[in-house]
């Protein structure tokens, strides 16, 4: 069904179309049949798939990334795909509308996207305020937290100190993004001192609650090997639960779209990235010894590309752009190929 409904849906906006799709199946699933349908259709459960990560047991370990369900506003209805977990945000804590539009890009040729959305959000408290009511049925939730556009970078770690303790009671994880590229100057808090401080900080604060939250740092796919070597010093010292490799990345090599769309400012995912994320994944997990986890993200677009970030290291993997181009029935396709495995 999806293949066929795909080319009418890459005639559109692709901000546009995605609002419209998940606000129909939003819509679509209030009547007590489609869920049922939908579930029938596209879970998939096994005993073997089950996982525990950093002290969290998920079901499954295929899970939806950042940036799908910003305002967690679809998790009950993306959750009856099969995911075994969703993460929501960015947010940040006060509303922002993000970059101008257009700030997203389909690349079919490459079955890539470029975004330079600009953690568009309606901030932490509406974020917050929508999971406390979320029927989660065994769904590990993740938030992802970022800072405002406006907010200097020396005062960074203010912003994320905000939505960490707005959300402390509503996610089972946290993810720091310092990486994405489409906020000015956000990655340069990936360097050593400012990071340091940043999640020293949230740690502090995590370990004065009777229960702790894992935090995790989403990285860019950009890093050099060097910048590698310190984030793996950074979460040994700073006592981190883990990584989440990679973010999108500002490269544009090896492109076989034409040059109006790779000349688009923003963050490319999807295939190009696949092989990129899973190198950074075997450096982070062999460069520690595996003394962490990893998640896996980026260009995932079947079993077998989940396949090799697994065996690269990663605990884990998350979906996003390979979910748009190959339809919900992802999912289901991937967690078999893992059980054939």
């Amino acid at each position: 069904m999806y293949k066929l409904l795909k080319p009418i849906f890459f005639q559109f906006d692709p901000e546009k179309i995605h609002y419209f799709v998940t606000g129909t199946l939003q819509n679509a699933q209030r009547m007590w049949v489609i869920p049922k349908l939908i579930q029938s259709t596209f879970k998939f459960e096994h005993k073997s798939l089950e996982r525990e990560v950093f002290g969290l047991k998920f079901k499954n370990p295929v899970g939806l990334a950042a940036g799908f369900d910003k305002n967690g506003e679809y998790i009950e209805e993306l959750a009856n795909f099969g995911f075994g977990f969703i993460e929501v945000g960015t947010v940040t804590p006060l509303p922002q509308p993000g970059n101008d539009k257009p700030r997203m890009f389909r690349l079919p040729q490459d079955e890539a996207l470029i975004n330079r959305m600009g953690f568009n959000n309606k901030g932490v408290d509406v974020l917050a305020k929508k999971l406390e009511s979320v029927k989660r049925d065994g769904l590990i939730i993740g938030g992802n937290i970022g800072k405002n556009k406006n907010t200097p970078n020396e005062e960074a770690v203010n912003d994320y100190i905000k939505c960490f303790d707005r959300l402390f009671d509503v996610v089972d994880y946290f993810v720091v993004n310092v990486s994405s590229p489409n906020t000015p100057g956000l990655r340069e808090l990936q360097e050593k001192e400012p990071l340091k401080n940043i999640l020293n900080t949230l740690q502090i604060r995590n370990l004065k609650h009777s229960i702790s939250k894992p935090i995790l740092l989403k990285i860019a796919p950009d890093l050099t090997n060097s910048q590698l070597d310190d984030i793996v010093e950074i979460i040994t010292e700073t006592k981190i639960a883990g990584v989440i490799a990679t973010n999108t990345t500002i490269s544009r090599e090896g492109l076989a779209s034409g040059e109006s769309q790779k000349k688009e400012m923003g963050g490319l995912s999807g295939k190009p990235l696949t092989k990129r994320s899973t190198e950074v994944i075997k450096y982070l997990a062999d460069k520690s010894g595996k003394s962490f986890p990893i998640i896996g993200v980026g260009g995932i677009h079947n079993a077998k590309d989940a396949q090799e970030k697994l065996d690269a290291g990663a605990a884990l993997v998350q979906i996003y752009t390979g979910f748009v181009y190959e339809g919900p029935g992802l999912v289901k396709e991937i967690l078999k190929g893992l059980v054939k495995k």
